[in-house]
């Protein structure tokens, strides 16, 4: 049985978190899931029946989060020693929503939680396309795509959510004991958990089942030796545990190429 851990997952009524949620509750952790809508707390709360570990359920605005002590004090407040990020805009309402919940919000906690000791992993749910530079192993076709592709359906969001991780990995570098994980999936869609491919990909094209990113979350945090990263994630080939120790065991960063790298 793993040993205790308390779980502050953000954005906790989103489809990935709904899936996690299970996940670690099976593992005998405590999960506090932060969620906007209180009409959605009672569904929410089914998750937790049955389980080893405690669901509690929170109703709090991330938008209203506007500095790192607000972050602080919702850490302090669950005694987090993870700290998962799935939540978003989802690209809904003005482009400043989605800076002030994707990029501000996210990057409050961040700093929140490297300034709070007990908290030891933070993962960010992110996507593959993700990043200021073409990486070594991607062609130039292949970046030029990309770029096309932002530029036309998710350039905010895109600004939004590259701020926040280059954010994670420069906070997270400051203490050797905290490892800030960036998952990045592809496309994602509603199939279930299956095999998968992880770490440098050779192109971020491809889907991504909800399910296993729920799946290699929940098992980026079990890992005992995880460090600050950048994982790539597509559906695949591979089996996930073994997918999963391959990276952390070689150290596998796909942030390679970065300006902050």
């Amino acid at each position: 049985m793993s040993s205790l851990h308390n779980v502050l997952l953000l954005g906790g009524s989103g489809k990935i978190a709904q899936l996690l949620t299970p996940l670690l509750l099976q593992r005998s952790w405590n999960v506090t899931s932060i969620i906007r809508d209180p009409a959605q707390v009672a569904n929410l709360q089914k998750l937790g029946e049955g389980q080893n570990g405690k669901l509690n359920v929170l109703v709090r605005s991330l938008e209203d989060v506007t500095t790192d002590a607000q972050a602080k004090s919702l850490i302090d407040e669950v005694k987090a020693d993870y700290v998962v990020w799935s939540a978003g805009a989802g690209g809904k309402g003005a482009p400043e929503r989605t800076f002030k919940i994707d990029r501000d919000a996210a990057n409050h906690f961040i700093r929140a939680s490297v300034a709070t000791p007990s908290v030891t992993k933070f993962v960010m749910i992110s996507f593959a396309g993700s990043r200021l530079k073409k990486p070594s192993w991607w062609t130039e076709d292949i970046w030029q795509e990309l770029l096309g592709g932002i530029r036309k359906s998710l350039q905010k969001y895109y600004e939004a959510k590259v701020a926040a991780d280059e954010v994670l990995y420069q906070e997270a570098k400051k203490r050797a004991d905290f490892a800030g994980i960036g998952l990045r999936p592809g496309m994602l869609t509603l199939e279930p958990a299956g095999k998968v491919t992880l770490g440098k990909l050779p192109s971020p094209k491809g889907t991504s089942s909800r399910a296993s990113v729920a799946h290699v979350t929940a098992l980026l945090l079990d890992a005992p030796n995880v460090k600050t990263s950048w994982i790539d994630m597509l559906d695949g080939d591979d089996d996930p545990e073994a997918a999963v120790k391959k990276c952390v065991d070689e150290g596998v960063d796909a942030a390679e190429g970065e300006p902050f790298y």
